[in-house]
């Protein structure tokens, strides 16, 4: 739980105020991710190893759509402002004061 943002891994659900929020697979896998380290920045070397399953050489903006989707999302709900991007680093997720 962050904020009003309930994520249930058990049935890889995600709502926000208790109405639904619909992921993708990887949606899902990135929320997570930057759930279980709340308020920490994430790198995107770790991100993308953790989540894809692989160590990337090179520049990929895989990352960047599936976290713009992820926002459009949450956005959506009510609670696209919750990830913040950390210039040069990465993201990590935190409820806005």
């Amino acid at each position: 739980t962050v904020g009003e943002l309930r994520i249930n891994t058990g049935r890889r659900a995600v709502s926000y105020n208790n109405m639904p929020v619909t992921l993708t697979h990887k949606e899902f896998e990135l929320l997570h991710l930057l759930a279980s380290n709340k308020e920490l920045v994430i790198s995107r070397d770790r991100l993308l190893s953790e989540v894809w399953g692989y160590d990337f050489v090179g520049e990929s903006r895989t990352l960047d759509v599936h976290i713009r989707t992820l926002r459009h999302k949450l956005s959506c709900a009510g609670c696209g402002d919750y990830i913040k991007t950390v210039r040069n680093v990465g993201y990590k997720l935190e409820v806005p004061e």
